[in-house]
């Protein structure tokens, strides 16, 4: 058996852009950022998807086939001294390339670092994250970049990555396999093109070295021990079972939040992840149904942090069976959706004159603030105005829930605003 000491994902990675297995919407021949590169335009960029598809790979094939110098950062382990050391770095004829991997992790001073420079076009930015950036990027930053996401590869995408490597590496040519069945690989591997060609390669070298040797489902998964994609925190696994906690809170089920969440905790998840998705949870899916949620969940991320596992189990077991057992509202998620919505469509019209701040003289003598009328000087502590655009007047958005404690925001909108909003 020959010594192989470099792994295959290694071993196979693409050495143009045409070698790429995937993300044909992405670099195809007739897509924006295939056509960007053939004329040496390079836009400042986030790569955003799940892990094994091609993320590093891809940026250093933009920076090879446009010519560029190529800088690697890891924002697990570097600090702004670093991001300066590159960014001062001299440059040539065309800025250099500046690789952030999992670029979701730097902070916002660490992101700041790279505002001038990317602005200024004096370096381009490729940032990759399997996180959702407009979650974990500074706003700043992600305005100044295009975000492009690569997809998870399918079955056939897998099963050509697997024929590819069979077809084209040394090492495994010479063995002359036959696959028998392709199901175990691509199950195992859950999606992520790197974690399957290892998997291949454990058992292709996990055999004896003879020649003809056939790969069945049944020798993936002897070899393989357990499911290697069981529960990996940046694998599609971590997605699912995130999803599948927050369903079950949504719909109510305790037992099963319990169950996704304890999946979690043996995973070896971080707490923090957990008790994060559950503030957004406590808002987007509870509101004013219970507003005690919020309060809760926002406890939870700071017990979290005081005490750390395996004692904020505890606490992360409260939180979540409260959530579960809440009543639940999204109305307030879904009128602020509207209302960005119509932000967006009517950003145009002015504020009126009676709710615009007046602290000069000029102000006032032009109408700024005139008629205005102060809640606290009526009866109630409620006088009916109008607080919109006059081409919005009447425009509802927000319709509480049918939950008790909704229905009591319900009558009191009512007893304020009458029919002026149809409440």
């Amino acid at each position: 058996m020959n010594t192989i000491t470099t792994p295959l994902p290694e071993r196979m990675r693409p050495r143009t852009l045409d070698d790429v297995i995937g993300q044909q919407k992405l670099i195809g021949p007739a897509s924006p950022l295939r056509k960007a590169l053939t004329a040496n335009r390079v836009p400042s960029m986030i790569l955003w998807g799940p892990p094994g598809v091609g993320k590093t790979t891809l940026a250093q094939l933009i920076a090879e086939a446009t010519k560029r110098p190529f800088y690697s950062l890891s924002a697990v382990s570097a600090g702004v001294k670093d991001v300066r050391d590159v960014l001062s770095r001299p440059s040539g004829l065309f800025p250099p390339i500046v690789f952030i991997d999992e670029i979701h992790r730097f902070n916002k001073g660490q992101q700041d670092a790279l505002l001038g420079a990317v602005e200024k076009g004096t370096i381009t930015l490729i940032g990759a994250t399997t996180e959702n950036p407009s979650f974990e990027l500074n706003s700043a930053l992600l305005s100044r970049c295009q975000v492009y996401i690569l997809e998870a590869l399918g079955a056939d995408e897998l099963k050509q990555l697997i024929d590819h490597a069979l077809e084209k590496d040394s090492y495994l040519k010479e063995k002359k396999i036959k696959i028998e069945s392709y199901e175990a690989l691509m199950r195992l591997s859950g999606g992520d093109g790197r974690k399957l060609l290892n998997l291949l390669e454990l058992v292709v070298t996990s055999q004896p070295d003879n020649e003809g040797m056939v790969i069945t489902d049944e020798l993936v998964t002897s070899v393989a021990q357990r499911q290697i994609a069981r529960y990996d925190k940046s694998g599609e696994q971590h997605y699912d079972i995130i999803s599948a906690f927050i369903k079950s809170l949504r719909g109510s089920d305790p037992n099963a939040a319990l169950y996704w969440m304890a999946r979690m905790i043996i995973a070896g998840e971080d707490p923090e992840f957990i008790a994060r998705r559950m503030i957004i949870l406590a808002s987007e899916d509870i509101g004013n149904a219970n507003p005690t949620a919020l309060i809760m969940a926002n406890n939870a991320m700071q017990a979290v942090k005081t005490i750390g596992f395996p004692e904020s189990r505890i606490i992360l077991s409260q939180v979540a069976v409260y959530l579960a057992t809440s009543p639940k509202s999204n109305a307030s998620y879904t009128a602020i959706g509207e209302a960005l919505e119509l932000a967006e469509k009517t950003s145009h019209l002015p504020v009126p004159l009676p709710l615009r701040n007046a602290p000069t003289k000029l102000m006032k003598q032009i109408g700024y603030g005139k008629n205005y009328q102060y809640a606290h000087d009526f009866e109630g502590n409620f006088v009916p105005q109008n607080f919109l655009p006059e081409e919005l007047q009447g425009t509802k958005l927000y319709e509480p829930g049918t939950n008790a404690r909704e229905n009591e925001i319900r009558k009191q909108l009512q007893r304020w605003w009458g029919d002026w909003y149809g409440y």
